[in-house]
């Protein structure tokens, strides 16, 4: 058998038999060592590697492919291997380790083979491995592509974020702080009167209005593990299938966040029973927290909206009343140099004229006031701030000509870029 050329030999057979070929020729290769098969979505090799865990000492002569990819925040670069062979060196341990990847039916199969000296050394690297991979500790696990992977830049992005620096009606802002804390520290009663320990809330509001921020404000809160579900799209499977991972991987690792962010976006006519099921089958829930956000609840199914089993609590995000536009421009008059700063006068009369702009678009007023203050240094900011907010009222008017009032209130967070871990 020519090792140089096993991962391409192997990939040229039948998509149903490559799994059985592989495991036959590497029993064969490696005759009197255990060989083990695996298809879990949590082994994440690299990143085992990348933690210090274990070391790769040599690579095979096969050709290893990997696919570099951005990291969620975009500013590393992450390697992952999709048809490689790896020497490994674990607790004194030399393993083999090959991973393949094909493709069947229009969806990616992953598959990791183990070889090792023994089954218990096997199969102990491949729980060390895995458990590795769906722990969360210090990270966000993020669900993408169908499968698993940590993501410590997206932890570090939410533990600057609160409720402190968080603007809201002052009920409501109490209101979600002592319902996750009340339900976080009432397990025990839930228990005694046979009540499920578990939740699905629904964050709703027009967007760049402080959902995003307060999913952020109650993972850094409370504490919790929070798994992030970016898409049920992907390589791997099938719909069905990453949304069984989701939730198994949730069950795991109770108690927990299931963050669901546009769930408008997330579940459509093909997934949403199964979805369902999952969410409130036969299967238990304890102490998983489903979070949702949408910006359009139209668009949500009833069986979603309206049964109160899957989202029991709902929450409103409404546009900034004008306490909550002075608020926000206060904060920002205090925040900045006195050179930027306006006057009592100009903020007021900047908050009569933004009536109907979200947080993201106060955001984006104050921020190109400031850029145009420093093209212009001679202006005084009360000018440039007036002259601003009419620039922008004038835009959301024309859009909304053209688009309809519910696309001008879009175009707010499509400005701000309100995503959840940018």
């Amino acid at each position: 058998m020519n090792l140089k050329d096993f991962i391409s030999d192997a990939l040229c057979g039948p998509t149903d038999l490559i799994a059985y070929d592989v495991s036959r020729q590497l029993q064969q290769l490696f005759n009197g060592r255990t060989v083990i098969d695996s298809a879990i979505s949590s082994f994440d090799l690299a990143g085992y590697v990348r933690g210090g865990h274990c070391s790769v000492v040599s690579e095979t002569c096969v050709y290893n492919k990997s696919r570099m990819e951005l990291s969620e925040t975009g500013t590393l670069l992450v390697e992952e291997p999709e048809n490689a062979w790896f020497s490994v060196l674990w607790k004194g341990n030399l393993l083999e380790v090959l991973i393949l990847t094909w493709t069947v039916e229009g969806c990616r199969e992953r598959h990791q083979w183990i070889i090792a000296e023994t089954r218990q050394v096997a199969e102990g690297f491949l729980s060390a491995v895995c458990d590795w991979g769906s722990e969360v500790s210090g990270e966000i696990l993020v669900f993408d592509g169908g499968r698993w992977h940590k993501n410590e830049e997206l932890f570090q992005a939410i533990t600057s974020a609160s409720f402190d620096n968080l603007i809201l009606p002052a009920d409501l802002k109490r209101e979600i702080r002592e319902d996750f804390a009340r339900f976080f520290n009432s397990r025990e009663l839930y228990e005694r009167y046979g009540i499920p320990w578990k939740r699905g809330v629904l964050l709703i509001g027009p967007p760049g209005n402080g959902k995003t921020h307060t999913v952020k404000a109650l993972i850094n809160e409370t504490k919790r593990p929070c798994l992030y579900v970016k898409s049920f799209l992907g390589w791997y499977g099938t719909d069905h299938d990453r949304i069984r991972q989701v939730f198994k991987q949730a069950r795991k690792t109770t108690p927990c966040f299931v963050v669901l962010e546009d769930l408008d976006s997330l579940i459509d006519n093909r997934n949403r029973s199964f979805f369902l099921n999952e969410l409130d089958g036969f299967a238990e829930n304890t102490g998983v927290v489903v979070l949702a956000t949408t910006n359009h609840p139209d668009k949500l199914d009833p069986a979603i909206m309206d049964r109160p089993s899957r989202f029991d609590r709902k929450y409103y995000f409404r546009l900034p009343s004008a306490a909550g536009r002075l608020a926000y421009l206060n904060r920002w008059r205090e925040s900045v140099q006195a050179q930027l700063s306006c006057s009592d006068k100009v903020l007021q009369h900047v908050v009569d004229k933004t009536e109907d702009f979200s947080f993201a678009y106060l955001k984006e007023l104050c921020l190109s006031a400031m850029m145009a203050w420093m093209a212009e240094r001679a202006t005084p900011m009360d000018k440039i701030l007036r002259r601003t907010a009419a620039t922008l009222r004038a835009e959301m008017k024309e859009k909304s000509g053209s688009k309809g009032n519910s696309k001008e209130k879009k175009s707010g967070a499509a400005a701000a870029g309100a995503e959840l871990w940018s």
